[in-house]
């Protein structure tokens, strides 16, 4: 799990060197401007185009043939990267669904304010989390409230 979290911020830090790096917010500028937005608009899709060359490489990989380790211990050990690989894959297909959900938000203006309070998630959660839905505070409270469930 921390290797494909790793994964994700390396991807995504990609994808801000792609756009120019981080956004950079001025005293006199209104929250989640035509400029915050596009910026936004242009980490999400190249985050997502990040993330599907990636997949299709292993696609490709996957289409050349099977394994055929002659070794029963490499073999076991390839089938476990493979594993590994397409858990990650299926990870980042959830990730994409995520990406294009913010993109929507951004264009009916619902993005950057939380989906529990109403109020701006702020620029420095967006910035690392671009997806994020709901303000550090209410993301913590969901969290505590899924642990209470988890543990009845």
């Amino acid at each position: 799990m921390a290797t494909a979290l790793a994964h994700e911020i390396d991807v995504l830090a990609k994808a801000k060197r792609a756009i120019g790096g981080a956004y950079s917010a001025t005293d006199d500028e209104a929250y989640m401007n035509e400029a915050q937005l596009e910026y936004f608009r242009k980490l999400l899709l190249a985050w997502k185009r990040s993330i599907l060359d990636a997949s299709a490489g292993t696609l490709q990989q996957l289409q050349d043939g099977p394994l055929r380790e002659p070794d029963l211990n490499d073999r076991a050990s390839s089938e476990t990267d493979w594993g590994i690989e397409l858990r990650t894959r299926d990870r980042q297909r959830k990730l994409i669904a995520k990406i294009d959900s913010a993109l929507r938000r951004i264009e009916e203006g619902e993005y950057g304010y939380c989906e529990v309070s109403g109020e701006p998630i702020g620029l420095g959660r967006l910035e690392a989390r671009p997806i994020a839905t709901m303000t550090v505070e209410a993301q913590e409270a969901h969290e505590r409230r899924e642990k209470v469930s988890r543990d009845d």
